[in-house]
């Protein structure tokens, strides 16, 4: 049965709604940014692009690197705008914008997170780089797809034993990365770790301006938690939302982080660009 205009949006000229992208736009390999103006930051690095085009804060370049095909895009901040960018990606690939049917054969598309956070272990520096074998949403998001067949309960109810959880916010849910690309980014220079990705950026992430928080000690909380080897080791905004996305859309996903802050030290890195850059090669290179 036919996706109706409603839920399936295009605009006038054929484009998915807010990507503004048709399926020939993007390669199978995409690199996602939060900031639009880093998009340049990774495509520097290509022999070639052959596509541009932006909408909002929705940025893509698409070229080639050392021969392969890759699409860079910005999201924006927060795991409301990935729930956006990965529907409508995965829209691209696998419905039939003509027939508005989901296509037979399923396309599988490689994602890979470059973007920045806060290390919540003291021994994770600023000026390092984290790849997420996990990650916690607690933010909820989650919450509104059928989610069973890739959650992790045991990890879960761990964390919401050791926290305390309050039983008014959204359950947290665990989502494992790519096993695949887990191994293929893999390097000595990277720590690893279960990252845990916040709705906000203030009061969801323990900071405090003017307004009281719920649970002044959660962030110390989760610096404390371990399941078998499993701690917690940065927090940010958008890691989950593409973790649990992927996994349900049949990707494959893996985030990198550039460690740019230390919150048990309360420290911020003097030159937050280099690092950022140097996760950028890093990534390309293995891809």
């Amino acid at each position: 049965m036919p996706i109706k205009a409603s839920e399936l949006i295009l605009n006038p000229d054929g484009r998915i709604y807010h990507l503004n992208l048709r399926p020939e736009n993007i390669g199978h390999t995409i690199i996602f940014v939060g900031d639009q103006d880093r998009v340049e930051k990774v495509t520097k690095h290509f022999d070639v692009i052959d596509f541009e085009t932006q909408k909002r804060e929705f940025k893509t370049q698409t070229g080639t690197y050392k021969g392969k095909r890759i699409s860079v895009i910005s999201t924006g901040i927060g795991p409301d705008n990935i729930d956006i960018v990965l529907n409508e990606l995965d829209a691209l690939v696998n419905i039939d914008f003509t027939t508005r049917k989901v296509k037979n054969t399923i396309t599988s598309l490689n994602i890979i997170r470059i973007g920045t956070s806060g290390s919540l272990q003291k021994d994770i520096p600023v000026d390092s780089m984290l790849m997420s074998t996990h990650a916690l949403d607690i933010n909820g998001l989650l919450h509104s797809y059928k989610i069973d067949a890739i959650t992790n309960p045991d990890i879960e109810d761990a964390f919401i034993k050791h926290t305390n959880w309050n039983e008014n916010k959204a359950k947290p849910i665990v989502v494992k990365g790519s096993d695949f690309l887990v191994k293929k980014f893999d390097g000595y220079s990277i720590y690893k770790g279960l990252t845990a990705t916040a709705g906000g950026f203030y009061g969801p992430q323990g900071r405090i301006l003017r307004l009281e928080i719920q649970d002044l000690e959660l962030n110390n909380k989760m610096d404390s938690f371990n399941y078998n080897g499993i701690r917690i080791t940065n927090l940010e905004m958008e890691t989950s939302a593409i973790y649990g996305l992927s996994k349900l859309l049949g990707h494959e996903a893996i985030s990198l982080n550039a460690i740019i802050a230390n919150r048990p030290h309360g420290t911020f890195s003097e030159d937050p660009y280099k690092i950022i850059d140097d996760l950028i090669v890093y990534a390309l290179e293995r891809i």
